[in-house]
């Protein structure tokens, strides 16, 4: 995917048109899912299935084994940063999410993740700053300006 592709899909998640949003979402989540082709996707799928299975120690070990072996694999790092944060393991969370941000530094998702990790670990300011960033690239997102809201509140 071109990289004027993908500006025009972040312009996109900025586009008052609430259909041209989600489309725009849609196709990032792809293409950052099949970063590493059918392959890569697949091996994600599997990890998936293992988490809805409850077998959260095999979904950790080959998320781990992926990254080892595709260390910028930002998805991978993304997944294992969503496992972390179900496991209630905050920090090993924040640190995946942050390998995310500087292999893909549009990643709304991570930066989501990571002011959802900073709100778990009470750092109210660092989750407004996570949440502000994800909000520029994601402006209409509700759920990252009501975070906003609840962690000024707990500052005040």
């Amino acid at each position: 995917m071109s990289e004027s592709s993908i500006n025009s899909l972040l312009e996109n998640l900025k586009n008052p048109d609430e259909n041209v949003r989600k489309q725009a979402t849609e196709e990032l989540w792809r293409i950052w899912f099949y970063q590493k082709g059918i392959s890569g996707m697949e091996r994600l799928g599997r990890t998936q299935m293992l988490l809805e299975r409850g077998e959260t120690a095999q979904a950790e070990a080959l998320l781990t084994q992926i990254i080892r072996e595709q260390p910028d694999f930002a998805e991978a790092w993304n997944r294992r940063a969503v496992l972390y944060y179900l496991l209630k393991q905050y920090q090993k969370s924040r640190d995946d999410c942050q390998q995310v941000i500087r292999l893909n530094p549009i990643h709304f998702g991570a930066l989501h993740g990571l002011g959802l990790c900073y709100m778990a670990l009470g750092d109210y300011q660092a989750a407004i700053t996570a949440f502000r960033r994800a909000l520029e690239i994601q402006p209409y997102s509700l759920i990252n300006q009501k975070f906003i809201l609840e962690c000024t509140a707990r500052l005040s």
